[in-house]
């Protein structure tokens, strides 16, 4: 019998996508102070014009620019305007003292910053340079229109959002709910580190490491995570922990433990609470993957299952390109992919491989990528000296200076 085709990457991303709905259970309005990360529920809009009126860009002086036609010009100050205070209409023929942020006065087209200017005696100013009309003029609404659309539903909120609102005035936001996922790991040969020393370490057993690099990631993706521990090789044990988890979790992920050996028990119980289809992705590293739903009892519906590899680098690459995006969609984020870049490669692929290919890598000192020399999908060394992965199509030669794909860590990690 012939082997499985491959499942390209594309495929199973838009297989998963299809059923990543948004989660049930309405938006909560949480303070700016721990949005961060969230995603917007509903469209923001602007409740107020930003900036609210003409005000200047600069410490310095208003003044009619028709009023200073060349450099050398000397007006009396008539008002001095700080932040926070408004000022009376400009007289003809004078100049207001005004600083950063303070509204412009009425009259006054332009700014004439305080390096530009010669204090005189008696309260007169002397100007160095004429100003253009509207120079160094901030005009009301030119950053936020009232009543348009300041941030769109969807968003994953940043600082910069949140900063945003706070200039509305918003001491709150609508977001949609994080969804609740349950984290396993598989194998009677893991252990904890804590449980024991690194040197009584049992021959055959390894420390878990794919615990502390989901559950991060997850963190960072906007979820809440509920530790599963650890599932022993033991079918029954297996069973009753994952009915348990889909009661409450939106979503159990596990690695290791799905493919067809006779102590990988996950698969099997998966197929009795639920559905499950088990892929060999056509990516590199990566391959296994199993993707599916678990029935809650009572007919209370259903929780989504996810089954990672067990090796570190390919558990950490197949969580980056199709969990990721996954559970943003379940939040209803708008942009779930992250965005490429293209740069110059240091280095030579001359054996390319059949399947699409992810390589860590980081800039050099010219600007270009450098490979890690070893790639192989247990070195988790690699994707901590890495700062991103090369995307590299199936069959596809690199020679040093061609353009590549690149993925920086900072937009997958966020």
């Amino acid at each position: 019998m012939s082997p499985a085709p491959l499942t390209p990457l594309e495929d199973a991303l838009a297989a998963l996508l299809a059923q990543a709905q948004p989660l049930p259970g309405g938006a909560a309005s949480v303070d700016l102070l721990q949005a961060d990360g969230r995603v917007l529920a509903a469209d923001c809009i602007a409740p107020l014009q930003v900036p609210p009126l003409d005000n200047s860009a600069m410490d310095g002086y208003a003044v009619r620019s028709a009023e200073v036609p060349v450099a050398g010009t000397v007006l009396p100050v008539s008002q001095r305007i700080p932040a926070g205070q408004v000022g009376t209409a400009l007289l003809p023929g004078t100049a207001a003292r005004i600083f950063t942020g303070a509204p412009l006065p009425p009259g006054a087209d332009a700014i004439v910053m305080q390096e530009e200017c010669t204090v005189l005696a008696e309260g007169a100013v002397r100007f160095n340079a004429a100003p253009r009309p509207g120079q160094f003029v901030r005009r009301a609404g030119q950053d936020i229109a009232l009543g348009s659309t300041a941030l769109q539903a969807g968003l994953r909120l940043t600082p910069a959002a949140l900063g945003l609102a706070a200039s509305l005035g918003l001491a709150q936001l609508p977001v949609t709910r994080q969804p609740r996922v349950a984290l396993f790991s598989t194998g009677d040969e893991l252990a904890l580190p804590g449980s024991l020393a690194p040197q009584d370490l049992p021959p055959g057993h390894i420390f878990n490491s794919n615990r502390y690099v989901l559950a991060g990631l997850l963190k960072r993706w906007g979820c809440v995570v509920v530790d599963g521990g650890i599932l022993p090789d033991d079918r029954a044990a297996t069973r009753a922990a994952l009915a348990h988890a889909a009661q409450d979790c939106d979503l159990l992920v596990t690695s290791a433990g799905v493919s067809v050996g006779e102590e990988d028990h996950v698969r099997p119980v998966a197929e009795q609470l639920g559905a499950l289809s088990l892929w060999k992705i056509a990516m590199k590293p990566g391959k296994p993957f199993a993707f599916g739903h678990l029935r809650r009892s009572g007919g209370a519906g259903q929780a989504h299952f996810i089954g990672l590899p067990g090796n570190p680098v390919s558990s950490l690459i197949t969580a980056l390109m199709l969990l990721r995006p996954f559970v943003l969609a379940l939040q209803g984020a708008g942009v779930v992919q992250p965005q490429a870049h293209w740069v110059q490669a240091d280095f030579d692929i001359r054996k390319p491989d059949s399947r699409r290919e992810f390589l860590r890598v980081r800039r050099n000192g010219a600007g270009r990528l450098e490979l890690f020399d070893n790639q192989n999908s247990g070195v988790l060394t690699s994707t901590v000296w890495a700062e991103g992965l090369v995307d590299n199509p199936a069959q596809t030669l690199i020679a040093r200076g061609d353009s590549v794909r690149f993925l920086p860590f900072s937009e997958l990690l966020t």
